[in-house]
């Protein structure tokens, strides 16, 4: 007689590792490469419902949004192959010098009145000059006397001193993508290197800064980089992760990229929520793409966002993003401090 396998065991047996994987997470373990891998393969919504229950234990109903400003656009000499600000890309994206105190100062005062408690301001090119390094700090210094919003830069590969004048300033935390792993890495960027982020971050930690970092999916990675990539920043001690998705923008070499769909998003954060347990898992540029606008990656591990516009890209209303995070059960403040 033929022995058929039993697919209800073999189901169970899954189940059962998905199980153990969630308990060694919430009792202080780590999940290895190979574990993530496995997860990867594991059905969508148990995946989801585990990642969910990790994000709960760790992180409780916490939901950490914030806006951004493009405030210098365009001429960037570097060569990602994403950007649209890139000067070796030809998209046609409007150019401006470091936009005036008053300009970013109002774009404060707007968001921090419509209940956003984090202003990141983000600037084109390699790194900003001392000297608009210099004029940086005056306009920080304004927002956190006069309107009072935490204050983010997004400035490039600054050394430890740039950072400390930012910090004395009054900004508290420090964005700089790592976008893929270190293998991939030479594929997306050139006149960079991945080491160049790190020491970055680096210098910003010493600095007394926060780090806020994460990457673009849909590059052309693997499912190997997007695991190697959540390593690296566990294993820089990153807690404020963004994950964009790639949004094709014609003009770049990217253009032709397939748009990743809300269910990979959904196994992308949801595995990022295994191996970064306690991290602000934050959906960032791209989420205008998914139909859902993001609601399931924030019921799969996600809970945070950027919301409003993004650098070169439309997003969404920080009205809408607020409504669906208070029906989702969050309470909007400040995590991962």
């Amino acid at each position: 007689m033929e022995v058929r396998p039993d697919r209800t065991k073999k189901g169970q047996d899954k189940m059962e590792t998905i199980n153990s994987l969630t308990e060694k997470v919430q009792n202080g373990g780590e999940i290895t490469r190979e574990e993530a891998l496995f997860l990867w393969e594991q059905p969508l919504e148990e995946l989801c419902e585990k990642a969910d229950q990790i994000r709960r234990y760790f992180c409780g109903n916490g939901f950490d949004l914030c806006t951004i400003i493009n405030g210098k656009s365009g001429r960037c000499s570097e060569d990602c192959r994403f950007c649209a600000q890139s000067a070796h890309n030809h998209t046609g994206v409007t150019e401006y010098p470091l936009l005036s105190d008053e300009e970013i100062l109002e774009q404060a005062r707007i968001n921090h009145e419509q209940g956003v408690l984090r202003y990141s301001i983000v600037t084109s090119g390699k790194r900003l000059s001392d000297a608009e390094v210099d004029r940086l700090c005056g306009v920080i210094r304004r927002i956190r006397e006069e309107v009072g919003i935490a204050v983010c830069v997004s400035v490039g590969l600054l050394g430890e001193e740039q950072f400390r004048k930012l910090r004395e300033a009054g900004a508290s935390r420090a964005h700089n993508n790592l976008e893929t792993s270190r293998r991939n890495f030479p594929h997306i960027c050139t006149t960079h290197t991945f080491d160049d982020k790190i020491e970055a971050i680096r210098a910003a930690r010493r600095a007394g800064l926060t780090v806020c970092s994460g990457g673009i999916m849909g590059l052309g990675e693997t499912v190997e980089d997007r695991i190697d990539m959540a390593i690296s920043l566990r294993e820089l001690g990153i807690k404020s992760v963004p994950v964009n998705m790639l949004n094709p923008i014609p003009g770049t070499p990217l253009e032709q990229n397939q748009v990743l769909t809300g269910e990979d998003m959904r196994r992308i954060v949801a595995v990022y929520r295994f191996l970064l347990p306690d991290a602000s898992i934050r959906l960032a540029g791209g989420r205008g793409l998914l139909a859902d606008k993001g609601k399931g990656c924030f019921a799969s591990g996600a809970n945070a966002a950027i919301s409003g516009d993004m650098l070169t890209t439309a997003g969404i209303t920080t009205k809408t993003d607020l409504e669906l995070v208070n029906g989702l059960g969050y309470e909007v403040r400040f995590c991962n401090e």
